[in-house]
């Protein structure tokens, strides 16, 4: 019986092995599929507007032609948005509301997230779940209230006022991962702090922003997209075009009535939204050395 079933345990052990193989082998290819199937519906937009930004207007008015293809590249779209005054005014308005909103983000979501997360009080965990909850009012409902406040405080066609209300926008939802990243650290730390005589404030500032640096960064990230592509609200309190962000001011210039500089407005586009990529290029990696290394620290 023995010298049977051992060839038997054996075939048994390779059948398992092959299979679990197969499985994996199917999972793989599976998982490159999807990547490449999603990666082709995400790219197609972008790549659509490179090919057409590249055309001239001639080329992109002739319905003829395949629209995938470019003829004659030009760069005169490019040139020309660059080249605009009014276009370099947009950007500077964007970066100048994008980095207030992300400074004032910051300045209340950090300590927000603490008090709410470390420093236990009567009905902490309600009041933490209601700042989520608030993020999850949809823009479109929000700016007619915000309107009347903003335009009551004098600050409507002003960059100021964009200051103001974009941070009910990313306050909510930046306190809520910081929230996340504050409570995943041991509780040992609070302790040896208050032990060692630490205040409240030294305890944020010297273990838990180094700490829950990769959290810090995720926030800033998201303060920054939110800030830089807003749309409904510059559209509701911006009309001038001297105050315009990036996000409107390209649309609104390039868009007389029914007449649309196609090759333009999806030079503008790109453009518009090369900044956010060069942000999550370059924090990207700092954010995964920053998870890698806030493991470690004790």
């Amino acid at each position: 019986m023995s010298a049977t079933a051992a060839p038997r345990a054996a075939h048994g052990i390779f059948h398992k092995a092959g299979s679990l193989r197969a499985e994996r082998r199917w999972a793989l290819w599976s998982a490159y599929v999807s990547l490449i199937i999603a990666a082709i519906v995400m790219l197609a937009p972008p790549f659509y507007m490179l090919i057409t930004a590249l055309k001239t207007s001639a080329e992109i008015a002739d319905l003829g032609g395949n629209p995938w293809i470019v003829r004659s590249p030009t760069l005169e779209n490019f040139a020309a948005i660059l080249g605009n005054e009014m276009f370099r005014g947009f950007f500077w308005n964007s970066i100048q509301v994008t980095v207030l909103v992300v400074i004032v983000t910051m300045l209340i979501s950090v300590p927000a997230a603490f008090a709410l997360s470390r420093m236990r009080f009567w009905g902490s965990q309600w009041l933490a779940t209601g700042v989520f909850l608030t993020y999850l009012v949809p823009d479109t409902l929000l700016f007619i209230p915000l309107y009347q406040i903003v335009g009551g405080l004098g600050l409507l066609n002003s960059t100021w006022g964009l200051v103001l209300v974009y941070p009910t926008l990313t306050v909510p939802f930046c306190t809520w991962i910081m929230i996340g990243y504050f409570a995943s650290i041991p509780k040992e730390l609070d302790e040896a702090a208050l032990i060692d005589g630490a205040g409240w404030l030294q305890m944020l500032w010297r273990i838990f922003i180094p700490v829950a640096l990769p959290g810090i960064i995720a926030a800033t990230i998201f303060a920054f997209t939110v800030s830089w592509a807003a749309f409904v609200y510059p559209t509701a309190f911006i009309t001038r075009p001297d105050e315009m962000p990036l996000t409107i001011g390209v649309v609104s210039q390039l868009i007389r009535g029914d007449t649309f500089a196609w090759g333009q407005l999806m030079a503008g586009a790109l453009l518009a939204a090369l900044p956010p990529v060069v942000v999550y290029a370059f924090l990207m990696d700092y954010y995964v050395a920053g998870l890698t290394a806030g493991a470690t620290k004790g």
